[in-house]
């Protein structure tokens, strides 16, 4: 099997963080392997199916989807990669069709990954949070049209790979930005025979105009030489005035959540997250308290045995 890395989480480690934890943590991330346990393993088994319940019960065909990463919360970052989760993928139901970067090829793929494997990408075993978005029947019926359909999902997909990319440049993609972008196509019903460039230009404006905002973040140091090192870093798709100030735009699932949120008002939002054997269950855009703690009434708990 080839080794896919989700980096989108290493970029927003080094750009906020470039110290040498996170910088020795990204140069081997393609060489990682597995650590889990058994123990932990079926933990997060049991983690995905209280969620492959929660959506099955939900009525919906199709679901926005992001995990936790790194611990980055110091600097207001919970969740670094999203695909979209649909239940009549023809993987298995509810997989997560998502951008990964191959680290063998060194390029950038379409994957259609079950609920279970995208769980395992979870960077902490003992404590996890995943973030689920329900969208209206319309918006949802039409994205789920162009998520399953293979041709239309390579063609948001970019030749290059950049965790770190600007969204609205077409040199680069990251995998949040392909989602986005996977946005843009089924809301906006671009056709045609355009180039790949063209029709990501095309969905960049159009989210562009419709207020799409990425997360910016404050450089703690230049990053320009570290895209010696690794492959999948740039910045030469930013605008010079961002990069004269350190500042990098980039797209996160809290960018994508917060377009939805306002685009689509009528969506809605689940939180999960397990610390150990406890799960909970939260309902609603505010985020689920730290430390995976039931922060209301409202607030689902269940202990896993």
């Amino acid at each position: 099997m080839r080794r896919l890395a989700g980096a989108c989480v290493w970029a927003l480690c080094l750009i906020a963080w470039p110290g040498s934890t996170c910088w020795a943590a990204a140069l081997r991330y393609c060489d990682q392997a597995p650590t889990l346990s058994a123990a932990q393993k079926d933990l997060l088994f049991r983690f995905g199916a209280i969620i492959k319940t929660e959506l099955e019960g939900s009525g919906q065909a199709l679901a926005l989807i992001s995990r936790s990463g790194l611990d980055l919360d110091r600097f207001g970052v919970r969740y670094s990669h999203a695909g979209v989760s649909l239940k009549a993928s023809l993987n298995a139901p509810w997989s997560v069709r998502q951008l990964y970067y191959d680290c063998d090829e060194r390029k950038p793929r379409v994957f259609d990954q079950g609920l279970a494997g995208f769980l395992l990408g979870l960077n902490d075993p003992s404590i996890g949070y995943v973030s689920i978005v329900l969208l209206p029947a319309a918006e949802a019926a039409s994205l789920e049209a162009a998520a399953l359909d293979n041709r239309q999902a390579l063609q948001a997909l970019g030749p290059t790979y950049s965790a770190n990319a600007y969204p609205f440049s077409v040199r680069y993609q990251n995998c949040n930005q392909w989602l986005a972008e996977m946005l843009a196509a089924a809301w906006g019903r671009f056709g045609g025979d355009d180039s790949i460039d063209d029709r990501r230009a095309q969905a960049q404006l159009w989210l562009l105009n419709r207020g799409y905002r990425p997360t910016q973040f404050s450089a703690s140091a230049p990053l320009r030489w570290l895209g010696a090192f690794v492959p999948w870093l740039h910045d030469d798709d930013h605008p010079e005035a961002d990069l004269d100030h350190g500042t990098y735009r980039v797209s996160t699932p809290a960018s994508i959540e917060a377009f939805v949120r306002a685009t689509l008002p009528a969506a809605q939002r689940l939180e999960f997250c397990h610390a150990g054997p406890r799960v909970v269950i939260h309902r609603g855009w505010d985020a689920i308290a730290e430390g995976c703690q039931p922060g209301s009434a409202q607030d689902s708990v269940i202990t896993l045995e």
